[in-house]
């Protein structure tokens, strides 16, 4: 497991729907009960919960996690500048942006695969 305080590349997230509490841990560098009290904190973070109250996180998730992580740890924001940062406009304005590029790049590739097929 990756040191929490460390700027070391996380590893690529696998393609697949649902992730352990201890996988997401290793994929994002923190530990479980850091995770657990980031649920708490961040309102947005909220893992499909299944049985015996086994949390299944999302691509999403750990993606959020991610990011919560780099403003913790990277950017040295506290919870609340973190949660701030990510529910303020600023956040809905990066998120409208990055979805119009995803987008714009979705559209480019489609292109691609269409010269390919010829």
């Amino acid at each position: 497991m990756l040191d929490q305080g460390n700027n070391t590349e996380l590893p690529a997230i696998p393609a697949k729907r649902y992730f352990t509490i201890g996988e997401v841990g290793e994929l994002c560098g923190v530990k479980p009960h850091v995770l657990r009290y980031w649920e708490q904190e961040f309102p947005a973070l909220n893992p499909v919960k299944r049985r015996g109250n086994r949390r299944y996180y999302q691509r999403h998730d750990v993606l959020m996690i991610r990011q919560i992580r780099s403003l913790l740890y990277e950017e040295g924001f506290t919870i609340t500048g973190a949660r701030a940062r990510l529910e303020g406009p600023q956040a809905r304005m990066e998120a409208s942006i990055s979805h119009q590029i995803v987008r714009q790049v979705r559209m480019e590739l489609e292109e691609v695969l269409t010269l390919l097929r010829r």
